[in-house]
């Protein structure tokens, strides 16, 4: 028989003294029982303490002197009937899968080091020759659509690129950079994309476009939020927005409309830009998240036009911005969306793909960002920051833990001291059981039922919020129990307010 998960994190605070009130409930407790106690047979111990003082906490010791959270896991077999809804659901969601043939990834790639200090000679000696170049375009007004005027006194041009002058620091060899790496550090050709790029920018008035003041009505079909694992800021590209008729038509109807589209979604990437760190070994890259789910795919003339456009124009003129592109929610029809978009693309850009399908799209985006955040829609615990959450932000990292199939897992947060302990928990796709109580550490003291076990369908609300006050030493236990034949991934965090 397997034995229960149990994941036991510790609050590093001071021990209470022995004649504190019992525990408050800050919602209404819906049962008090008596406290069971049990022993189980095997425990395996993950990020052990360094001695046996970790588990004994003197009275006068400081917060300081804590040991960081101890995780101890067991496991025991479900309690829960399993649902034979669930297995055939499971099977369908993996055959469809299968079926439609999404690969996870297109290649490999590996980012390269935004370090100066790092480039090898070969790169170095590129780097100064493209530099060279630059300087003599300067020095020649080589990058104005004029010839050198007369009375400029010998003064060099200046040129700038996303707020950037041009070989003026350090954050100018960054972008060079980028136009070597966009060539394979051919420097002639780097030189002459780095020219078409000041040209273009010229031409379609970057820099005052910028400063417009555009309307448009896509704030949910792009948008920016939280930072992947390695900082790099994240883009979420909604497709499916674009079900609606009234905002399809109104993005995409006629030739003029396009236009504006293009120009929005050009001043959004020029300001995300901006906001980058183009400093030597700063994060000068984005990560781009692709929702299909829902998509109107491209039978759509109008947006196949439109997307053409905007893939060319960013090849060319935007190289290396690119940290990944994960494409989630994946449907069948993604092998047609890569057919149209794959001949635009250089064999560098396809090798940052990635593709998941619906029930994997979480997964995978938990790989590369943290659950907390990557936003609620998407299986994390990030709200809209238009919403108020009070309790949690982004920097309240969260915890995973995968409940394998026909098995409970519990989290066991042990409480030292007077406090409001509050909580977020989530299972992707839910079709568990879950519950949560406080065990005090008194032996005749009483269990509190915080949450009677609930079966928590896919329907139901995404995140779970509960708060309980406490008055003495105790710890609560949120036990999650998936009798179905697949594993699930269960998120958490919870904050601890003194009272």
């Amino acid at each position: 028989m397997a034995e229960e998960p149990t994941t036991t994190l510790v609050t590093p605070e001071k021990l209470p003294s022995s004649d504190q009130a019992a525990p408050e409930v800050s919602e209404s407790t819906q049962e008090v029982l008596p406290r069971e106690t049990v022993t189980p047979e095997k425990v395996t111990e993950t990020n052990p303490p360094e001695s046996a003082e970790t588990t004994t906490k003197p009275e006068e010791e400081t917060a300081a002197e804590h040991h960081p959270p101890t995780v101890t896991e067991t496991e025991t077999a479900s309690t829960e009937k399993q649902e034979l809804g669930d297995e055939s659901s499971s099977q369908k969601e993996v055959a469809e899968e299968k079926k439609s043939m999404i690969p996870q990834n297109i290649g490999s790639f590996k980012e390269e080091s935004s370090k100066l200090s790092d480039l090898s000679n070969s790169e170095k000696k590129s780097l100064d020759e493209l530099k060279h170049l630059v300087r003599d375009a300067l020095d020649n007004h080589q990058f104005s659509s004029i010839s050198k005027p007369e009375d400029t006194n010998n003064t060099p041009e200046e040129v700038k690129i996303w707020g950037i002058p041009l070989l003026e620091d350090d954050r100018s060899d960054v972008v060079l950079l980028k136009f070597l790496r966009a060539r394979d550090f051919k420097v002639k050709d780097s030189f002459a994309m780095l020219k078409n790029t000041v040209k273009w920018r010229r031409e379609f008035k970057i820099d005052e476009l910028v400063e417009e003041e555009l309307v448009d009505d896509l704030d949910k079909v792009v948008f920016m939020h939280g930072h992947d694992r390695e900082g790099h800021p994240v883009c979420y590209n909604v497709y499916g927005e674009f079900q609606n008729k009234e905002l399809y038509n109104k993005t995409f109807s006629d030739e003029e409309k396009r236009k504006h589209f293009l120009r929005t979604r050009i001043q959004f990437l020029e300001r995300s830009i901006r906001k980058l760190d183009f400093s030597s070994g700063g994060v000068s890259t984005i990560f781009q998240v692709n929702d299909m789910k829902n998509s109107p795919g491209l039978g759509k003339k109008e947006l196949r036009s439109a997307t053409k456009q905007a893939v060319e124009l960013l090849q060319d003129n935007y190289p290396e911005f690119v940290f990944k592109q994960a494409f989630i929610n994946v449907p069948w029809w993604y092998l047609v969306f890569y057919t149209v978009i794959g001949p635009f693309m250089t064999p560098r850009s396809k090798s940052k793909l990635v593709f998941a399908g619906p029930s994997r799209s979480a997964e995978t985006l938990f790989k590369y960002i943290s659950p907390e955040q990557v936003p609620v829609q998407y299986g994390g615990l990030s709200v809209d920051p238009c919403d108020c959450n009070p309790d949690f932000s982004l920097e309240d990292s969260a915890s995973e833990i995968t409940v394998k199939p026909g098995t409970k897992q519990t989290v066991e947060i042990i409480i030292y001291e007077k406090c409001e302990l509050v909580w977020e928990i989530r299972v992707i796709g839910w079709e568990v059981s879950y519950k949560a109580e406080f065990v005090p550490e008194e032996k005749d003291a009483y269990t509190v039922v915080i949450q009677k076990p609930r079966k928590m369908r896919p329907s139901d609300e995404p995140v779970l919020t509960h708060s309980f006050k406490v008055n003495e030493l105790g710890k609560v236990l949120l036990t999650v129990d998936n009798p179905t034949s697949k594993k699930k991934k269960l998120v958490y965090r919870f904050n601890v307010k003194p009272l």
